[in-house]
């Protein structure tokens, strides 16, 4: 039987991941492993446990909860996830939230009774529903089932992918029920894409190039969509690269991503190390300046931004 994704989130009124209003669906998993993961709790597809201390109120409950001893103020992340077990009975117990499951799981008509209600903001607005996460092509047959019971509401549909997939199960799962695909290409050399992303990106370049060829000839709407993130895609040689890439496909069209430092909290909340998140370059938004500069390299080769 096909695994089921746990939903990490279903966010409404979203004026960012799609034209008009949007509710956006997050599954949880991705096969990549991006330095800069804006959701780092989306990476992996298995259940975690989020400690916030901003809302913690220091009553000590969870202390006299947990039975396995993983809860302590001497622990870096507050939580020793070597021993912890995931009873999450520490979450039922914290008054405040500080202490949270991350992942449920969900059935895809709860999930659509969800969406469904807004509807009428998307009919109005041109707007719909985006599915995103993580990586929501880890998980095609419940993604198919999912987009065909939006498609059946009339609601339009939007995939958010890393484009790291088999083409051959997605042009019959998952095609055939899209109107738009947003497709993220973060660095062009395939050695600084393994280095910083975990793995090569033979694949993604190909998907991307089919995807396009197909929007060209009629099909699915494909966007590329760049994240800037300061020193590693942000580069002159990686701008220039990707720009190139596009060109030879004749796109006249990209977005490009800000970059911003809200996801080095997300890492503290879930106990991640990762060498990035005490960067002093890493904690800055990203100044008009900067952004400036790598929309003129699109924009000089006839890219709109």
């Amino acid at each position: 039987m096909a695994r089921k994704p746990l939903i990490l989130d279903i966010k409404g009124n979203s004026l960012d991941d799609g034209p008009g209003i949007r509710t956006v669906v997050f599954v949880k998993g991705c096969p990549l492993s991006c330095l800069w993961c804006h959701n780092p709790e989306s990476k992996s597809p298995e259940y975690e446990i989020s400690f916030d201390a901003a809302e913690c109120i220091g009553c000590d409950a969870c202390l006299e909860t947990c039975k396995e001893g993983a809860i302590s103020r001497a622990n870096r992340f507050f939580i020793d996830r070597d021993a912890c077990t995931l009873c999450f009975e520490c979450t039922e117990t914290c008054p405040s939230g500080a202490l949270s499951k991350v992942g449920r799981d969900m059935e895809v008509d709860d999930i659509v009774g969800r969406v469904v209600k807004d509807k009428l903001f998307y009919d109005n607005s041109g707007g719909g529903v985006t599915v995103s996460g993580g990586e929501p092509t880890m998980f095609m047959p419940f993604l198919s089932d999912l987009l065909k019971a939006f498609r059946k509401e009339n609601i339009r549909t939007l995939l958010e992918t890393c484009g790291m997939f088999n083409m051959t199960a997605f042009m019959d799962l998952i095609y055939p029920h899209l109107n738009t695909i947003y497709f993220d290409l973060k660095v062009y050399d395939a050695r600084d894409h393994n280095r910083l992303c975990g793995t090569d990106n033979a694949v993604i370049l190909k998907n991307f190039k089919y995807l396009y060829n197909r929007y060209l000839d009629g099909g699915v709407e494909v966007l590329p969509r760049i994240p800037l993130v300061p020193g590693m895609t942000d580069t002159m040689d990686n701008m220039r690269a990707l720009v190139y890439f596009l060109k030879e496909l004749h796109v006249e069209k990209a977005e490009l991503l800000p970059y911003h430092p809200l996801w080095q909290e997300k890492n503290l909340k879930i106990g991640l190390e990762n060498p990035k998140t005490f960067d002093k370059t890493m904690a800055e938004w990203m100044n008009t300046e900067r952004l400036d500069e790598c929309r003129s390299v699109f924009r000089d080769a006839s890219i709109e931004v």
